[in-house]
């Protein structure tokens, strides 16, 4: 697996807290979010419900940071999280695939969950740079998403919410309503 892949489970877990609500609400909300992940399955209970809750808020903290221009702090809370959740590389050749590395295969499910997100941002990051983590543009839509635009563009989590803003902003310089107020997806 692309290491730098890693950082798509915090985009995930971030954005189970949206304008709508939390997704994240129970047990079985957290086993969902666990099928999307690799090798993240396990037994989970209310106290890892909880450690994913925090997790969420922890990574949350660093694309704040970095939409208000603390590129220190940001990094800083990537390398906290990287000190609690220790990261475990391994190679594998599961399924027919060519070896690999994986990042841990042991410890807790919100541990892995962690160390897994950490280390991809942490990758992502020392390869294409902090500015590349993004919140939505789209109020009231806060998602969070990994900008891979080749010119460092992008202002939307969806086309969703990009086809929205525009909407709002045309009905603006027509004179009527603004639609901007689209959810991410």
């Amino acid at each position: 697996m692309d290491l730098a892949s890693y950082a798509d489970l915090a985009v995930r877990l971030v954005n189970t807290q949206t304008a709508e609500g939390d997704r994240l609400g129970d047990l079985d909300a957290l086993r969902d979010l666990l099928t999307a992940g690799p090798h993240l399955s396990g037994r989970v209970g209310k106290p890892d419900l909880e450690a994913m809750v925090q997790l969420r808020a922890d990574l949350r903290s660093i694309f704040e940071s970095v939409t208000a221009g603390d590129e220190d702090g940001a990094a800083e809370g990537i390398n906290s999280l990287l000190l609690q959740h220790p990261v475990h590389p391994q190679i594998s050749a599961h399924d027919g695939q060519r070896w690999h590395l994986h990042i841990t295969e042991s410890g807790s499910v919100p541990d892995r969950y962690a160390a897994g997100a950490a280390m991809g941002l942490a990758v992502y990051v020392s390869a294409e740079g902090l500015d590349r983590l993004a919140i939505c543009h789209a109020k009231p839509c806060r998602n969070v998403f990994i900008d891979t635009s080749s010119n460092r563009s992008r202002r939307y989590c969806s086309d969703q919410c990009a086809g929205r803003a525009e909407a709002g902003v045309r009905a603006v310089s027509q004179g009527g309503p603004s639609r901007s107020d689209g959810f991410g997806q």
